[in-house]
């Protein structure tokens, strides 16, 4: 599933089209296409992995779920998977494999989207104190919680942990003051960087132990468990990762 960097990235391809009218829609996810015809895209907007286009009378939402993809141009391949596409004066947008739902005003107002990693609106402090009321959670779980950390994933998360060296199995409420500031901080200062090495395709050469054989500060074996309740696969080394 692509995280929140890959759909900012997604957004800034896609940042042409604002201003502009829609002159035709294909796809198959919505059946009256007539109340999307001749709408304005007045703006795009991210909340980790899911993307909103805001229209005057009318709202789009896509998640690229776990194959998901889009395109500045129509894959003739994927006819069969296209979603939706939206055709535009000077090109179009086409998303193939994805859930693409209408949403209202009322729905959007109801986002918290302070809890976005990579929004200029993200608030540490309410992280932090969502944390806190979990004390229980291992912070594996914690950082995939949407509700928290919205838009981090399983790429994000492990590159975290090992950066502040914090075992994925440690809980919230054993964590030092520092090291709870370290993991909200990391968790969005490793979402630019993902973004930026993703943007210059070399994230794969950058991840330190995410699908790595080896820890590359002391050289010992990566560790591949599934950890937490949501039994998500985590990689960490013992020796460089304390547990808390």
């Amino acid at each position: 599933m692509p995280e929140g960097p890959t759909i900012v990235l997604m957004k800034e391809d896609l940042q042409k089209f604002v201003g502009q009218r829609v002159i035709e829609v294909e796809g198959d996810s919505i059946k009256d296409k007539s109340g999307i015809k001749d709408e304005i895209l007045r703006e795009i907007k991210t909340f980790g992995k899911q993307t909103y286009l805001i229209f005057d009378t009318i709202n789009i939402r896509i998640h690229l779920l776990m194959f998901g993809s889009y395109s500045l141009f129509e894959k003739k391949d994927q006819k069969d998977n296209l979603r939706l596409g939206l055709i535009f004066k000077d090109g179009g947008m086409y998303f193939y494999t994805c859930n693409v739902k209408l949403v209202d005003s009322k729905f959007l107002s109801k986002i918290d989207w302070e809890a976005d990693v990579m929004s200029d609106e993200w608030n540490s402090t309410k992280a932090e104190k969502k944390l806190k009321s979990h004390p229980k959670m291992m912070v594996c779980d914690a950082l995939m919680d949407q509700d928290i950390f919205s838009g981090v994933g399983n790429i994000i998360k492990n590159e975290a942990l090992f950066r502040i060296g914090v075992h994925p199995e440690s809980l919230i409420e054993n964590l030092p003051p520092k090291k709870l500031e370290e993991l909200i901080a990391e968790a969005r200062n490793y979402s630019f960087d993902f973004k930026k090495w993703k943007k210059a395709n070399i994230l794969k050469k950058n991840f330190q132990v995410y699908h790595q054989k080896n820890c590359p500060k002391c050289g010992a074996k990566i560790i591949k468990k599934d950890t937490g309740s949501g039994k998500r696969t985590s990689f960490f080394c013992e020796n460089d990762q304390k547990l808390y």
